[in-house]
């Protein structure tokens, strides 16, 4: 789900720098010291996901795990996320530099949204109802973010209308496989580390 250098157009890729850039500074001051070793491993997860690709037509899919750091970070998705597009960028060539605000504000913004749709249902104690919100969480910030990707071609250039199209249709097994593995996660989570949940809701 990365837009590569070149394809934006300049009022696009200010637009999203800017949103990222706020987006990150209220991460940044909503970010306690003593949950950053938990931000940077889920940084790193994020990392690890992205880099699997699988060609579906004009795009590649991978997995992104954007809701599951919405559900455990809340707003520090923000500079989780930044950090790890940035290496990917520097390291992988994936995505790039110019269109790195552009990719975070389009992956990040979609967990923070699940954040306060689900999360309150997330670490709720019932656990189907808990299940169900992680499900939902997981697969509706794929299909946000996937969406928000195709708006950010559609705002370069109509003639990426198509393109953007066919983004959203190829993430669909991707959000239900995301729901999946967020639903997991959470429950895991709920038996074995509670606190985790519980921590960024304080704030």
């Amino acid at each position: 789900m990365h837009i590569s250098e070149g394809v934006l157009s300049g009022p696009v890729l200010l637009s999203g720098a800017a949103l990222a850039a706020a987006g990150t500074a209220v991460g940044l001051k909503k970010l306690d010291y003593d949950r950053i070793p938990q931000t940077a491993i889920l940084s790193a997860a994020f990392f690890v996901a992205s880099l699997v690709h699988v060609p579906i037509g004009p795009s590649s899919v991978h997995l992104i795990l954007n809701g599951l750091l919405g559900l455990l970070l809340g707003w520090a998705a923000f500079p989780a996320i930044l950090i790890a597009l940035a290496l990917q960028a520097v390291l992988f060539q994936f995505g790039g530099l110019t269109t790195l605000g552009v990719n975070t504000f389009n992956m990040a913004l979609p967990g923070v949204i699940c954040f306060y749709l689900f999360g309150p249902w997330a670490r709720g104690e019932r656990l189907f109802q808990a299940g169900l919100a992680s499900f939902l969480a997981g697969s509706g910030a794929i299909f946000l973010a996937s969406l928000m990707m195709g708006l950010s071609l559609v705002g370069s250039g109509q003639s990426f209308i198509g393109v953007a199209g066919a983004i959203v249709a190829a993430h669909l097994p991707v959000m239900v496989v995301e729901g999946l593995l967020t639903a997991v996660c959470v429950q895991f989570l709920k038996k074995v580390r509670p606190e985790v949940l519980e921590a960024v809701y304080v704030h």
